[in-house]
């Protein structure tokens, strides 16, 4: 299992592979997989047969997972893609950017 600080609704900046430098939000977390699926990244064609939802079949286009390590948090105040750091105050704990210190949660 992964730990990551990553979660569902980030707003993220794809760094390595045939997608970077696209930005999308986070769908889908799989912790165990260490896989992320990212709105408008890796997007590929997939064939059905017809069905009652799609009753003429054809192609649906679909966001296939990337690893997790292929993206980073993206800061509006920085923009670009940055490290992420826990803070504890008091009681709650909350993520920040490292660089600008700005909160994210």
């Amino acid at each position: 299992m992964i730990r990551t600080i990553l979660k569902k609704n980030d707003m993220v900046m794809v760094i390595t592979g045939a997608d970077k430098g696209k930005r999308g939000k986070i769908l889908f977390v799989d912790r165990k997989r260490g896989r992320v699926i990212v709105e408008g990244v890796n997007v590929r064609k997939k064939f059905v047969r017809p069905s009652q939802d799609n009753p003429k079949g054809g192609q649906i286009e679909l966001p296939y997972p990337i690893n997790i390590s292929n993206v980073m948090v993206f800061c509006d105040k920085c923009k670009k893609a940055v490290q992420l750091g826990m803070k504890i105050d008091g009681d709650t704990k909350y993520r920040i950017c490292k660089k600008c210190g700005k909160r994210i949660d």
